[in-house]
């Protein structure tokens, strides 16, 4: 056994000052990073919605569906908004598979990090310049945060990450809101538990840095099912696992309470098509009990050009190479109607 250290990555400081952002996308960031911490801060009556490819495989295609998001949002505007997903890290259940932008810019090729930074700087920020929305990326590495971090507006931190104390304490220290999924076993009581970690201020070594960290008030719960010791997916975006929820937020007596749903993972059992079914089922749940009309702050979606997914190669535009998504018409429809509930 053994590693082969191939190339020495550059520090993110040394990619910011190369490859700096202009003016126009920082103030457009900031504006739109403000109103998503609003919604979390509960200074504006919007509902968020997390939406877009499971991976971000292709920069021509991601622009694209972006694009289209664009349009979407002007007519939804005075009640949604919308945080794109640019999930540019992708974790693997069994090691196997594309790992996602960063480490292989295009997934037709060899694995390239180098390039890999460079290409998931340069599709967020072109997502800023020509839209205006800050997007969402998974925070799957903590070392790696750093090279995006100046351009994201939302971050989550996934199932099999939100035990990691590495993870609650970078968190503690970013400055977007943060999501802590329920982690595959569904235990409440650990994702609370992460959102208390990085609410608090820390001291700990990131980096090769002995850093402190002020603590991130707007860390907050995201639900996306679980898996039990049959390997069976369990659900939790019925009312009783929301109203349970809020029990057990309430008693941690943490800041801005709140929580995104995921509508797809163990919550569809990965079933795509049932993501249109779960949202308006949460939105009914959102009618009917104030309390969880007050913490449910929106969904998370998964969604692309074309339904379903394909296996790397077979090439066809804006459809996904891993977990199954929404198509355009499907995903239109559904935050059109998700605007008329609301």
């Amino acid at each position: 056994m053994s590693m082969e250290f191939r190339a020495k990555l550059p520090i993110p400081k040394a990619i910011k000052l190369k490859y700096p952002l202009s003016q126009e996308v920082i103030d457009k960031k900031n504006k739109r990073d403000a109103d998503i911490k609003k919604v979390f801060l509960g200074e504006l009556d919007k509902f968020i919605l997390v939406i877009g490819p499971c991976s971000a495989d292709n920069e021509d295609a991601v622009m694209d569906y972006i694009h289209r998001l664009r349009v979407l949002q002007d007519k939804v505007d005075d009640k949604i908004l919308i945080i794109p997903r640019i999930y540019t890290n992708k974790p693997r259940t069994t090691g196997e598979g594309y790992k996602g932008m960063l480490h292989q810019p295009d997934p037709n090729q060899k694995p390239d990090p180098i390039k890999g930074v460079l290409a998931i700087r340069n599709l967020h920020a072109r997502a800023i310049a020509e839209t205006g929305f800050s997007c969402a990326d998974e925070m799957l590495y903590p070392e790696n945060h750093r090279y995006v971090e100046d351009l994201l507006g939302y971050v989550a931190i996934g199932a099999r990450s939100v035990e990691n104390q590495q993870h609650r304490l970078v968190a503690s220290g970013a400055t977007m809101p943060v999501g802590m999924k329920n982690p595959t076993s569904g235990d409440y009581s650990v994702m609370l538990n992460s959102i208390t970690a990085a609410q608090h201020a820390h001291d700990f070594i990131y980096r090769g840095w002995d850093v402190s960290s002020s603590g991130n008030e707007l860390a907050h719960a995201i639900l996306r099912g679980s898996v039990d010791k049959q390997g069976q997916a369990i659900p939790n975006y019925h009312y009783e696992d929301l109203v349970r929820l809020y029990e057990l937020y309430s008693e941690k007596g943490l800041k801005n309470m709140a929580v995104l749903v995921d509508t797809n993972h163990s919550n569809s059992n990965k079933q795509y098509l049932e993501q249109i079914r779960i949202a308006k089922e949460i939105m009914h749940s959102m009618r009917h009990n104030k309390d969880i009309n007050r913490m449910v702050k929106g969904l998370m979606i998964e969604s692309y050009i074309e339904d379903g997914a394909q296996k790397i190669g077979e090439g066809v535009y804006g459809k996904s190479i891993t977990d199954p998504c929404l198509g355009w018409a499907k995903t239109e429809k559904l935050v059109l109607d998700i605007a008329d509930v609301l």
